[in-house]
């Protein structure tokens, strides 16, 4: 079943059973999704609920790799920070983007780096920048309003078809972001999830301006896109040439900076 729709059924049930609170009683559901997506990642990610005070609170969840869960059975005695940052969380009526410039917020990229912020609608990840100060990476919203959030709730599979796949998507980048990018194979990883959220956002969209690029691109190589399969294969085509021209970019910007210094001064995130 598609992570998301399992989410969204699973927010619906407790929802509808009258016995929930505004945050806490979804707090299951979010970690089964996050976990969901978190094992298909390399390293594993894991979403620990409520994990304990490091110093600024207690976050609503924290984000460990697999390295950072041993199998002994037996407690880490100095627990480690959550390699992949925290998650605050509030009920679907608050506003995620004024949770995520709150304190809390504030306290938590002190200690973290990295806050996921959610009312279990809208995904606002804070980070920091080179100079340590506090930015939004990156966002995702799911639905417009809370009321046509808990609408589509009703029929999860609907919004999990529209949406299921940049979703998911989101969800890899965030619990990917702390890794450092040295590995051209890291780079490329990051920039395919996004060129799949690329591709996901401009098909079977009406786009006038990329007609002049399809005839352009007609012109300069002599063929002729027909159709919808050709217009499916150029819309394909112009994304995979443009972020393959951004990682060969990066290919050769790296090659000229020290081992230790291939992340310095390149911003490789890509604004949604």
């Amino acid at each position: 079943m598609n992570p998301l729709a399992t989410y969204l059924r699973e927010l619906r049930d407790i929802r509808s059973s009258g016995a929930h609170v505004p945050e806490t009683s979804f707090y299951s559901p979010l970690a089964n999704l996050l976990n969901d997506v978190g094992r298909t990642l390399k390293p594993r990610v894991r979403c620990i609920i409520n994990p304990k005070n490091q110093g600024a609170g207690i976050p609503d969840g924290g984000f460990f790799t697999a390295d950072q869960l041993p199998r002994t059975g037996e407690p880490d005695l100095h627990a480690q920070l959550p390699a992949r940052g925290v998650m605050e969380v509030k009920g679907t009526s608050d506003d995620a983007w004024q949770t995520a410039r709150s304190a809390q917020v504030a306290r938590y990229l002190g200690t973290y780096g990295q806050v996921l912020v959610t009312n279990y609608r809208d995904f606002v990840l804070m980070g920091r920048d080179a100079s340590g100060k506090y930015i939004e990476l990156e966002t995702y919203r799911l639905a417009a309003s809370e009321t046509a959030f808990w609408a589509a709730t009703s029929e999860p599979y609907a919004l999990a078809e529209a949406q299921g796949e940049r979703f998911t998507e989101f969800l890899k980048r965030v619990m990917l972001y702390a890794a450092p990018l040295t590995n051209p194979a890291d780079v490329a990883w990051f920039l395919a999830s996004y060129a799949r959220d690329a591709k996901a956002r401009i098909e079977d969209t009406d786009l006038p301006a990329l007609t002049a690029v399809r005839t352009a691109l007609e012109q300069a190589l002599g063929v002729t896109f027909e159709g919808r399969k050709g217009e499916h294969f150029f819309r394909s085509t112009l994304v995979q040439t443009l972020f393959y021209g951004i990682f060969s970019a990066w290919v050769l910007w790296s090659k000229k900076r020290a081992p230790g210094n291939i992340t310095e001064a390149f911003d490789w995130r890509i604004t949604p």
